[in-house]
């Protein structure tokens, strides 16, 4: 074990727990502004409110950038050169989407959960109860990998064997939720956000020194340092096929859109200026970061050698920590890994409380009890539940020690693309939009994500797969087809169904949607 590496690390989990004690001890305020010591539900699912744009546009970013985007996105642009550089390219764009369609909306028509929000126009339990579903999924699916990954980064640092490593990290994560709740899982997000910017300019920083800033120059030394040549800049180099690059850009741009953990995170501010504000700031944010992990690709095939990345970690994950060590030693090697540490915390606490949100909120509160548990009641299940999750999370990534689980990631995208995202824009924006096709929109679009992965060479592939069979759907990221089956379930299932949606209660969730005005019923709103 480095003394080094430890102590960064121990730095890391000292900070984010003494945030954690803060934000448990702090004195919560009611909507009235009286102060009290007790923790309530709203502070534990929104953090009152009391977040500004940009606080939560830094938490958004915290939230977002995972460890698959600093260690794999690195890793990609050294390898693959373009084909790498698209996966920021639909990480960012995303956000362009959630800005001007659906960030207000969850903002005006959301309390805790995507369920409220979808529940506005379609009260019914079983509605919900699909939307809780998926979400819990989806967050369980998303949050498997990142403890895997944490395992397998401490096991390579520390020399920490790796059942430790996942116990270690579940146990932090359900720390932070359980005893701060949203106020302090949005404070370890802002904090790895300051470090992850922060880390990641000062390599870029170094680089660009290296090469007496002139980017030209760092270029040539990459055409030379990659077997690739000229290829390296052209596309073709991780997918050969173009459909697959338009898949994946499809499940990236449009995925992000109907991940719960990132919608929620609008309930934490106060009115629809701060969220435009949280949008942006993250869009600014994110966008930078991957500008800058653009320069560690291109320097780490410059300075520290494709040759020599492909021998040490042939899926390219170690580009960013091998570049720091080459830069600048033991000493930035540590910093650089604990800021990795860092960003698997910050992320995985987000997916804890978007999962306690859908369980003790949406099934628990509302489907169990009827709407009618106290608030210590709530309060109560929601931490048992955040509990439950890390255990139950922490569980699964200790059996998966020797399995690559990186498809996770991109099905997680698919599944919010195809089951979450087609039921929240047709709900906000189509008059004609009923429960039915609520109902089959989720359920197809679910189904059709976990088919097609199932079959696909994730897992039937002979030489990456599970399973040592030929792939029965060709393509690795499914969402070219599984999106559109998605949103056309959701077109059918209302269009084939008689009963007609409520007019006039759509009228009223689209003002609201639209403006957070609660209208009237009037049978007059379409005039």
């Amino acid at each position: 074990m480095n003394l080094t590496y430890f102590l960064f690390f121990l730095c890391i989990v000292g900070c984010t727990l003494i945030i954690t004690h803060w934000a448990a001890r702090r004195e919560q305020k009611t909507t009235h502004g009286v102060a009290r010591r007790e923790q309530t539900t709203y502070q534990f699912y929104t953090a009152a409110q009391s977040l500004t744009g940009f606080q939560n546009g830094m938490a958004i970013a915290g939230d977002y950038i995972s460890a698959a985007s600093f260690l794999g996105i690195a890793g990609a642009i050294a390898l693959g050169g373009y084909d790498g550089f698209l996966y920021s390219i639909g990480f960012l764009v995303s956000y362009v989407v959630m800005l001007f369609v659906i960030a207000e909306p969850v903002h005006h028509l959301g309390t805790y959960s995507l369920g409220d929000v979808i529940a506005a126009r379609f009260p019914d339990r079983k509605i919900r109860l699909t939307m809780a579903i998926s979400a819990f999924t989806i967050s369980i699916l998303y949050m498997i990998p990142q403890l895997v990954a944490s395992g397998l980064l401490l096991r390579l640092l520390l020399g920490i064997d790796y059942s430790i490593s996942v116990l270690v990290i579940g146990s932090l994560m359900t720390v932070y939720v359980v005893y701060g709740g949203m106020t302090a899982t949005s404070w370890v997000q802002i904090v790895k956000t300051v470090l992850l910017m922060s880390g990641t300019f000062l390599l870029s920083l170094i680089v660009l020194a290296r090469f007496e800033w002139q980017v030209m120059h760092l270029l040539e030394f990459v055409k030379k340092g990659t077997p690739l040549g000229e290829q390296f800049f052209l596309p073709g180099n991780l997918f050969a096929n173009p459909v697959e690059i338009l898949s994946l850009n499809m499940a990236l741009i449009f995925g992000t859109a109907g991940l719960p953990h990132i919608l929620i995170r609008f309930f934490t501010v106060g009115n629809a200026l701060e969220v435009r504000r949280s949008v942006i700031t993250a869009s600014w944010i994110i966008g930078l970061f991957y500008v800058m992990t653009l320069i560690l690709g291109l320097g780490t095939v410059a300075l520290v050698g494709w040759s020599r990345l492909v021998s040490v970690d042939s899926t390219g994950n170690l580009a960013a920590p091998l570049l720091a060590q080459v830069l600048g030693g033991d000493f930035l090697l540590a910093f650089i890994s604990a800021i990795a540490f860092a960003t698997i915390v910050a992320v995985v606490t987000g997916l804890v409380i978007s999962a306690t949100t859908s369980l003790a909120h949406d099934v628990y509160n509302h489907l169990v009890k009827r709407g009618s548990a106290t608030e210590g009641e709530q309060l109560r299940v929601a931490k048992w539940t955040a509990a439950g999750i890390g255990v139950l999370a922490t569980l699964f990534s200790l059996g998966l020690e020797n399995i690559n689980v990186a498809f996770l990631v991109s099905l997680t995208f698919v599944v919010a693309a195809s089951s979450n995202l087609p039921v929240l824009l047709f709900t906000l924006y189509w008059k004609r939009f009923n429960a039915a096709g609520v109902m089959v929109g989720m359920t197809v679009g679910f189904v059709a994500s976990f088919v097609l992965v199932l079959f696909g060479p994730h897992i039937m592939d002979p030489k990456s797969g599970w399973i040592s069979r030929g792939a029965l759907f060709p393509l690795y990221n499914p969402g070219l087809i599984a999106i559109p089956i998605g949103f056309l379930g959701a077109i059918l299932g209302t269009l084939l169904t008689r009963k007609e949606a409520d007019e006039d209660l759509y009228m009223q969730v689209f003002v609201k949607a639209q403006t957070g005005i609660q209208a009237r019923g009037s049978r007059r709103w379409d005039s």
